[in-house]
């Protein structure tokens, strides 16, 4: 029997790490044991993810060292930060400059970095349409990343840089659709009648891994993944057949989203405000012919709508 090759998982019990978690355990065949990386090795998702089958061990990404010893002996890895859990994108660059410093004296092969576009290439910080946010930047949790990228080429890690999207996952939470005043849900986006671009967790982790079997193939690559692309009004009757509830799109202004006052409101309307003036761009870049080649799994919206249908607490 081939020996496994280790792939070490960051943000293992999260959305996008575990989705490469469980893709990885759930594919006999892919020659890839898994070690998932936790803070919290005792919580109850770590132990789930022991029982499947990955090793579970801790580190911090603001301890550098203890992300040396994670990647230890490791061919591969799967990287991601978390901008929102203190919406700071200097830290979350400082995060991802140990991520990249450990991964290179470890001597990983290939690191897939979970990253975004810089949106300023698009909407220029002298560009009044948005407002500028944290000194420098139009989408923190966007730009910070793509700052981010040049951190694994200056320090010679083998890296494909995977441009993720809009997770339909966030309709479960912070974007769900809200109850209006006569009784119907809404989506409350300011987009127009521009696409979204969006995916289902599950194929972000099934893509990384497809990347991870084809070798050098996407060394060093930049591959842009999304399930569809699909104007808002459409998503909202797509929920409505499928949940058997009323949803409609209600388009907001961007300044009105922002304005909300929600934590991060100013933040989630520029980003919405960049997927609608560069949509062109923007979807452009993901063909999804291309990321279904990589995954043919990859679903589209219906699909995995009828997949996650139970996950809807309507309120």
């Amino acid at each position: 029997m081939t020996e496994q090759r280790t792939v070490t998982v960051f943000g293992a019990t999260g959305h996008q790490g575990g989705s490469f978690v469980r893709a990885a355990l759930a594919d006999r065949d892919s020659g890839f044991a898994v070690r998932a990386v936790t803070r919290r090795p005792d919580s109850d998702a770590a132990k789930e993810l022991e029982r499947l089958g990955a090793e579970v061990v801790r580190a911090d990404l603001d301890d550098e060292d203890s992300l040396v010893a994670a990647f230890e002996g490791a061919y591969g890895a799967f990287l991601v930060t978390n901008f929102w859990e203190d919406m700071d994108a200097a830290h979350e660059k400082a995060q991802a400059a140990a991520l990249s410093r450990a991964a290179s004296h470890a001597g990983v092969q290939h690191a897939i970095w979970s990253t975004l576009e810089d949106t300023r290439e698009c909407i220029p910080l002298d560009d009044d349409r948005m407002p500028t946010l944290q000194g420098s930047y139009k989408v923190p949790h966007f730009d910070g990343k793509a700052e981010a990228d040049q951190y694994f080429t200056d320090d010679g890690v083998p890296t494909t840089f995977l441009r993720t999207t809009f997770f339909w996952e966030n309709l479960f939470g912070a974007f769900a659709p809200q109850r209006a005043e006569d009784g119907t849900f809404e989506l409350n986006f300011p987009m127009g009648d521009k696409r979204l671009s969006g995916i289902g967790v599950d194929d972000v982790g099934r893509t990384a891994l497809a990347i991870l079997k084809r070798g050098t193939d996407f060394i060093p690559a930049t591959v842009s993944i999304a399930g569809q692309h699909l104007p808002l009004a459409d998503m909202a009757a797509a929920l409505s057949k499928e949940l058997g509830q009323p949803v409609r799109y209600r388009p907001l202004t961007p300044d009105a989203f922002r304005a909300l006052g929600f934590p991060g409101a100013d933040e989630a309307g520029n980003m919405f405000q960049f997927y609608a003036d560069c949509e062109a761009r923007f979807t452009g870049a993901r063909d999804l012919d291309a990321v279904r080649a990589l995954n043919p799994a990859l679903q589209d919206f219906s699909t995995w709508l009828a997949a996650h249908r139970d996950k809807f607490h309507w309120s």
